[in-house]
């Protein structure tokens, strides 16, 4: 996620700041991290925090706290791929038609990146295939849902848009 995210990143216009990490963080672990930052640092009324997560095998109660700390100011999100961040990136490439387990949705992505460790080839993320990998997220994600994909999906396409539109300002 945190390669994937530096791709975005431009100095000039945005900065994006990722948390990192050795280890998976839980959902929990990873909100104490964002308050921990926003606390040290701080947020100008232009700034956002947003935690972004997989669905891996976390309980609806650790994801539910993730959506209402996300719920509790304007510019705080939360964004959520099921059934894990390789699905987000998979739509760069094609609908995932069939796509349920992290199983196939490393198998399908390996199909278009053989080389896939995770880490991102920057060379592979065009804007054309960003803005397909959102295009692709947001009809999947019809009605949109108004707090994470309970079944194979991605709200990452939610914060993607929100830089994108920040850069052309």
């Amino acid at each position: 996620e945190q390669e994937y995210f530096q791709l975005l990143n431009d100095e000039s216009i945005i900065h994006i700041k990722c948390l990192r990490n050795r280890t998976n963080l839980t959902p929990k672990d990873a909100l104490l991290r964002v308050r921990a930052y926003i606390s040290k640092e701080g947020l100008k009324k232009t700034d956002e925090a947003w935690v972004v997560v997989d669905k891996d095998s976390w309980e609806e109660e650790h994801l539910a706290a993730l959506h209402s700390w996300a719920q509790s100011r304007s510019n705080y999100g939360f964004t959520l791929s099921n059934p894990k961040f390789e699905y987000w990136l998979l739509l760069h490439f094609e609908d995932a038609k069939g796509v349920v387990t992290s199983e196939q949705c490393s198998k399908k992505l390996t199909k278009h990146l053989p080389d896939y460790n995770k880490h991102v080839d920057a060379r592979k993320f065009t804007n054309e295939r960003i803005k397909a990998a959102t295009d692709r997220a947001k009809k999947r994600d019809n009605p949109p849902c108004t707090d994470w994909p309970r079944k194979t999906g991605t709200t990452v396409y939610k914060l993607v848009e929100k830089i994108i539109e920040s850069g052309k300002k």
